[in-house]
């Protein structure tokens, strides 16, 4: 076990920002709030919450906790990996890939290829998802970036909650546009009655959408996006909260399957600044054939 005693410059701060400033300053806020939460780490010996306002004297204990084995195999799933270094990897997801295992889950993921492609991935979000820093939806394609040690982790997860990644989306949805851009500012939360699902609730989280035009069709409009916030389903809720759903989506928009590939979702466009280099970079990926020849059939039909 590990102790600290609170010292002058300590009192009257958050335990959580203590531990993150003097103990563990390679880790994560998220990080720290999960070992306070779990026990691992006591203030005068009692578990306490993670904002606990610390006085001088108080004894903060860490228990030395072992990270447990990872028990999930490695699968060739041949992955696409668009870039890596030391530091970070970017991949484009094919959609109908699950980001990283849950109790629920009984398939290969994207962690299961992970392990199988790269010898080191970062430890922050647990066991189950090394390496994840932010995730897409299972029938979204694109792009996403992997952290492969704990430093990049949280400089990249910083970043992500300032908004300093940009990650520009294509969508194929319903309906037709007046305008040729907009803007969605509404709050995302949990369905109150489908657990499953998230929607638009004044008491939600902040979630705001920028979109474009880019094609119109009898239909369907094709859409660039851009997320200033980054909301579980945030493109799909917001685009049928304002009566246009994502082509292909089940869930927030008609049964009617079109396609076979899930919904017409795709990250196309991911910029950050590396942790290490501190160097801006940008990827694109193009998007899947399914996508691009239903998109063709439109022209086609939209010319006829």
């Amino acid at each position: 076990m590990t102790t600290y005693k609170v010292q002058n410059d300590d009192v009257g701060l958050r335990l959580d920002h203590v531990l993150m400033t003097q103990i563990f300053p390679d880790k994560s806020r998220s990080y720290v709030q999960h070992m306070i939460k779990e026990g691992h780490i006591t203030l005068n010996g009692q578990t306490v919450k993670t904002g606990m306002v610390l006085k001088m004297g108080d004894l903060i204990e860490i228990q030395n906790v072992v990270a447990k084995k990872l028990e999930i195999e490695a699968v060739n799933l041949n992955l696409d990996i668009v870039y890596e270094d030391d530091d970070l990897a970017v991949i484009n997801k094919p959609s109908g890939l699950i980001v990283h295992p849950a109790s629920t889950t009984h398939e290969a993921t994207l962690v299961h290829g992970l392990l199988h492609q790269m010898d080191e991935l970062s430890s922050i979000n647990g066991v189950i998802r090394p390496g994840i820093v932010h995730r897409i939806d299972k029938d979204t394609s694109g792009l996403l970036v992997v952290a492969k040690n704990d430093r990049a982790h949280q400089a990249l997860s910083e970043d992500l909650q300032q908004h300093d990644i940009e990650r520009v989306y294509i969508a194929l949805v319903y309906g037709q546009f007046k305008e040729n851009e907009g803007f969605i500012d509404a709050p995302i939360a949990r369905h109150p009655k489908n657990r499953l699902k998230m929607t638009v609730i004044p008491s939600g989280k902040l979630a705001k959408t920028h979109f474009k035009v880019l094609e119109r069709f009898d239909r369907y409009s094709l859409l660039e996006l851009k997320l200033e916030t980054g909301r579980t389903h945030q493109i799909r809720v917001h685009m049928s909260y304002i009566g246009h759903p994502v082509v292909g989506d089940p869930i927030y928009g008609p049964k009617e399957v079109v396609g076979n590939s899930g919904q017409f979702l795709h990250a196309k466009t991911l910029s950050f600044m590396h942790p290490t280099k501190k160097e801006p970079m940008t990827f694109s990926a193009d998007l899947p054939l399914e996508f691009q020849q239903f998109i063709q059939l439109l022209r086609r039909d939209s010319v006829l």
